[in-house]
């Protein structure tokens, strides 16, 4: 059979057509452990994001968004009858669905902002099954100065308890991410711990526990490093009062040491590069972003002892 071109392919995604089997083999091209979050490329459609990621050997994608509507479980591409086609579509590309990322907070008191957060996440988790991914992203977020800790923290943990709970019968992890006030370990660890579920981890988003929770990345790892299953990477460097995210290499976060670090203790999740392009439309464009750090972390991970997949 002959093969089917490249660019007549790639314009099918999102079609819900099944790859012929001769494209099979482009799915079992080996791909380092690479992922790139889409909060880098908001104004790409979903099927230039899966044609991206082919292209640039990328193994994963993390899915924080697509062309900007933060909203996954209402995009066409993930709902209704087109959820099957895009699943055939990675398939056919071999690239796999690393987390998905929502924005539930689990410290919200006010009854109806809770209930909604508390909703997100469910629907996330619905989603994360019927697309078969194995993570899906949820915030601590914040501990209210006129609020007294504890009842904070007893509240985050009940969150994180009802939504690992319908993880576990899904089938899919609940991950809780370094971020805002929760970016030292010990902070983690006391939410970890007490909600206690094997469908309940961690995403370590390194740079902000080297950078807000001043902690090296070994004394990171050796505390929460049982419970890292999905990470978030990034460099960055002072910018007057504040700090500004910079292309890999060029800041001082020590990235080259933070993957030593995975990579050294086994880990078998994906690197993945969390440009924050959403956020700071002032960034370089994921054009000139995401292939270099699949250059750099190429090299990195060699470094380190890392394989292709």
């Amino acid at each position: 059979m002959a093969l089917v071109p490249r660019r007549s392919f790639l314009a099918s995604l999102g079609a819900g057509l099944v790859a012929p089997a001769s494209l099979r083999a482009r799915a079992d091209r080996k791909r380092l452990p690479i992922a790139f979050s889409t909060l880098g490329c908001p104004a790409w459609s979903f099927e230039r994001v899966l044609a991206e990621a082919d292209r640039l050997g990328y193994a994963a994608i993390e899915l924080r968004g697509i062309e900007g509507d933060m909203d996954l479980p209402k995009r066409p591409e993930l709902s209704g009858s087109r959820l099957r086609g895009t699943r055939r579509d990675l398939e056919a590309l071999g690239l796999r669905v690393a987390c998905l990322g929502a924005s539930a907070r689990m410290h919200e008191k006010a009854p109806a902002v809770r209930a909604k957060q508390l909703e997100e996440g469910r629907r996330f988790v619905d989603l994360a099954h019927a697309l078969g991914v194995p993570y899906v992203r949820m915030f601590g977020d914040a501990i209210p100065k006129h609020e007294p800790r504890a009842e904070v923290l007893l509240r985050i943990v009940e969150g994180f308890q009802e939504m690992a709970g319908r993880a576990k019968a899904a089938g899919v992890t609940v991950l809780i991410e370094s971020h805002g006030d929760f970016t030292r370990s010990a902070d983690l660890e006391a939410v970890l711990t007490r909600v206690g579920s094997d469908a309940f981890a961690l995403l370590w988003d390194a740079h902000h526990t080297f950078v807000a929770g001043q902690e090296s990345p070994a004394d990171t790892y050796a505390r929460l490093g049982r419970h890292v299953r999905h990470t978030h990477l990034k460099d960055s460097k002072p910018a007057d009062t504040d700090r500004r995210y910079v292309l890999l290499g060029a800041g001082e976060v020590p990235v080259r040491q933070q993957v030593k670090v995975l990579a050294s203790a086994g880990y078998a999740g994906y690197y993945c590069l969390e440009w924050e392009k959403k956020w700071h439309p002032e960034l370089e464009d994921p054009e000139t972003a995401f292939p270099h750090y699949a250059t750099v972390m190429a090299g990195y991970l060699a470094e380190a002892g890392v394989k292709t997949e």
